[in-house]
């Protein structure tokens, strides 16, 4: 299955609809933007802030990783399981949670998330994303 350098994703067991993702060959493992992070000893309660609203999150904690960021900055973050919808297919994955606040998008998926059955093209976006029709 061939999809863009770019997506559009959804969180369903977050309740997030559509928004973009960068679909990145370089990383190993997925980061969503969150804020306000709090977890204890089996969850994570965080904050994903949303262009109209801020959307409050919990998910059991699966663990913590240390995740060394393309500025090389290396970071502990906790690690949730999630649903990711990329066009009709859904994938369950594990992704860490950062503050993605100077970042150009909210999730960052790497290829180890993908799995084999996925070919990413370097040059388009939304392949697999619902096309919005123009109104006559």
């Amino acid at each position: 299955m061939i999809i863009g350098w770019r997506e559009k994703v959804s969180l369903p067991q977050l309740g997030v609809g559509a928004f973009s993702a960068k679909i990145d060959t370089g990383a190993r493992s997925a980061a969503l933007h969150a804020t306000n992070i709090e977890r204890d000893d089996h969850h994570v309660n965080f904050v994903l802030p949303l262009p109209k609203r801020n959307h409050h999150c919990r998910l059991p904690l699966k663990g913590m990783k240390r995740v060394k960021s393309s500025n090389g900055q290396i970071e502990t973050r906790a690690v949730v399981e999630t649903d990711v919808k990329i066009g009709k297919v859904t994938l369950k994955i594990d992704v860490t949670l950062t503050d993605r606040t100077d970042m150009d998008v909210a999730m960052l998926i790497g290829r180890g998330c993908l799995g084999p059955d996925f070919l990413v093209h370097p040059a388009k976006t939304n392949i697999l994303s619902p096309r919005k029709r123009k109104t006559p």
